[in-house]
């Protein structure tokens, strides 16, 4: 390791050679080096055609995107590591087929076997570890380089404390508010890094795609909602309360990754309320900010009691079922809207109907493909980096240029005459004040499933967002995010706007659209992406709720955008959020060769009959909440989503504890894996 740390910090580094090809490299590299004095210039030419014929004999990458070239000669006097990176990565052979991004130079007098191989495992060591690798990737310059190598140092030298659990912010304080308090103080510490960490080209992707990610979903809600409640929630009240609860919950929150906005279990339960209301002739709009009122206390109640820290009973198990239902319902209203389109085709006109469908497939095609093109072979990495960054922005721009294009066909559009009107008769702070005695004290039932279903919606969208998985180290902010929705819940009830709560998708794909990805090698060759690291920031929430709020001044150039492009936007969401779900991965191993299965980590530990076993419970799980969801039992809803902890828990009683670890672990595990920076 000595030898390694030596030739980094006294700066034998050769940074984005653009040599690409193995003798190009050699020769390139030779040449910075006997400018730099690290090789006399009278051995140049013998060293270069040693490394040249130990590279013909047998190829020197050893995957991990590494290769080793070496050379140990009698007229080298001392051993000498130089790091090079490539500006672009080469397929120089390696075992995995990655192509290779990093060379070290391992020249030396021979007889220094021992030093070789500490030399080796040193660099195995050191390009195994996520954050150097990652940094490596990006440095610009030796001193960047340098100081990964000190954080790398640092982290692996820090001893190792036994039974001591690591901070994940689900740790009960024991004092009241003591865990609100804690959360303060951990995440306002990098307010500030907070925001400068958002300057990079991928967080502006990542806002033009939240824009259109969020817009979607607020605009179809708040029509929903303004049908199914006579017009008293409407559009103009979700693009405001999403604008603003997204600023507020960007600025202030603990984990600023997590996008609120209106869900499909918020909405059953707005409009079981709503007509419970209109049953029993109740006036909606104050009984609904009373049981806001209610559930905003209860709320900030669980924020200074640590309630949060419940969800610790929560599991991947439960995870998994929560996330495809959110998916099935992205997915299920983009389809829904779809063959609404057909069925309302008159006299056989099918245009307006197909026009849609293209371009809502067209849509999610290319937001897809352009997402996956970092695992492409075209192009460069710089731009394939890019199109994968703006993939949905690009499909978003391209769909509505083609609706232009053809003007013939009249397309369904954001209907913003219509629905952005303001009813001039409603105040915009609701007369709560103005009802019967009783009706207060009434709100408090509905409130407590209403609080049950924002805990559990809140806390395990906050449980996915900070999943190990995603490699995220700023921490979590269970109890400071629950007390911040607590007073957005509350404010936006005075005015009679929709209750807004982490929204699982949006949430997942705001990480996402900030992640760096690496390609993972599986033992069988299959491949799949990984999270490298995530760059956490309060920007671009921000900044994509300031754009939502900005939609009212620019109404008329909404409605170039037809509706079957924002349904398209929401397929893909689904989808990608369906697809990187290890539950409908395990779903899809019915429909596979059981010969041609993928060597995950569980399907090694656990027999393949109890993994279909455990699948087959979520999928049951899952057709309960579903069916739930859509029948008169809706408002009981938060009720069955809690009664996944039993569930799990009765589970233990059918499936040995180890299958249950490897199955529902919180990570995949480290050592299953062999990774390669992308």
């Amino acid at each position: 390791m000595e030898l390694l740390v030596e030739a980094i910090k006294n700066d034998q580094v050769i940074l984005d050679v653009r040599s690409q090809d193995l003798q190009s490299i050699f020769h390139e590299v030779i040449g910075i080096s006997v400018q730099r004095k690290w090789i006399p210039a009278e051995i140049a030419e013998t060293v270069e055609q040693a490394l040249l014929r130990r590279e013909q004999s047998a190829p020197t990458a050893i995957g991990h995107s590494v290769a080793i070239p070496h050379a140990y000669l009698d007229i080298l006097e001392v051993p000498r590591v130089i790091f090079i990176r490539l500006a672009h990565a080469v397929n120089l052979g390696a075992p995995d087929g990655i192509p290779t991004r990093f060379l070290f130079f391992m020249l030396g007098p021979p007889g220094d076997a021992a030093g070789h191989l500490d030399t080796l495992a040193s660099i195995a060591r050191l390009m195994s570890d996520d954050d150097f690798r990652f940094d490596a990737i990006r440095s610009r310059s030796h001193t960047d380089l340098t100081a990964a190598l000190d954080r790398y140092l640092r982290r692996t030298s820090l001893p190792v404390e036994k039974d001591v659990e690591p901070v994940d912010g689900l740790d009960h304080s024991g004092r009241f508010g003591g865990g609100l308090m804690a959360d303060m103080r951990r995440r306002y510490a990098l307010f500030r890094g907070d925001f400068t960490d958002a300057l990079h080209q991928k967080c502006i992707g990542s806002v033009l795609f939240l824009f259109f990610a969020c817009l979607t979903p607020t605009i179809t809600f708040g029509g929903v909602l303004a049908l199914e409640t006579g017009n008293e929630i409407g559009v103009i009240q979700m693009i405001i309360a999403t604008a603003f609860c997204g600023i507020v919950f960007a600025i202030f929150s603990g984990q600023p990754l997590i996008i609120l906005g209106h869900t499909g279990p918020m909405l059953v339960m707005t409009v079981i309320l709503y007509q419970l209301c209109k049953k029993y002739g109740i006036p909606f709009l104050p009984a609904y900010t009373w049981v806001g009122l209610w559930t905003a206390g209860l709320l900030m109640l669980l924020a200074l009691t640590d309630a949060s820290c419940l969800m610790r009973y929560f599991t991947r198990f439960a995870d998994e079922i929560f996330v495809v239902l959110i998916s099935f319902i992205f997915i299920y209203s983009a389809l829904s809207w779809l063959f609404s389109k057909f069925k309302q085709v008159n006299d056989g006109l099918y245009e307006k109907a197909l026009f849609s469908l293209v371009l809502t497939l067209g849509t999610f095609f290319i937001a897809s493909s352009l997402s996956r093109m970092r695992r492409s072979r075209l192009l460069r990495s710089n731009y394939r980096e890019f199109l994968s960054d703006f993939g949905p922005t690009l499909a978003v721009v391209l769909m509505t240029l083609t609706a232009l294009w053809f003007r013939g066909i009249e397309l369904d559009k954001l209907a913003v005459s219509q629905v952005f009107s303001i009813d001039q008769e409603r105040s915009w702070i609701v007369p709560f004040w103005s009802v019967p005695l009783w009706l207060p004290f009434a709100a408090l039932g509905p409130a407590l499933l209403v609080t049950v279903l924002m805990y559990l919606d809140e806390n395990i969208t906050a449980r996915l967002v900070n999943s190990p998985d995603h490699k995220l180290k700023k921490g979590a902010g269970y109890h400071l995010d629950m007390a911040i929705v607590s007073i957005l819940t509350g404010i936006c009830s005075i005015f009679g706007f929709p209750w807004l709560v982490a929204a699982t998708v949006r949430s997942l794909n705001h990480v996402r659209s900030l992640a760096t990805m690496e390609v993972v090698v599986k033992p069988d060759g299959y491949k799949h992406e990984r999270v490298l690291q995530v760059r956490e920031n309060r920007l671009t929430g921000l900044v994509t709720g300031l754009l939502i709020g900005c939609t009212l001044l620019f109404l008329p150039l909404m409605k170039l955008v037809p509706l079957a492009v924002l349904y398209g936007l929401f397929l893909f969401m689904g989808v990608v959020s369906l697809f990187s779900n290890q539950f409908f991965e395990r779903l899809s191993l019915w429909l596979i060769d059981p010969a041609l299965y993928p060597s995950t980590h569980y399907l090694r530990r656990v027999p393949i009959e109890t993994v279909h076993k455990y699948t087959l419970l979520q999928l049951v799980s899952l057709a309960v909440l579903w069916i739930v969801k859509a029948s008169f039992l809706g408002l009981l809803f938060p009720l069955f989503i809690a009664g996944l902890i039993p569930v799990r828990l009765f589970a233990g009683r059918f499936f040995s504890a180890s299958d249950l670890a490897a199955l529902d672990a919180d990570e995949v595990p480290e050592e299953e894996e062999t990774h390669w920076a992308a």
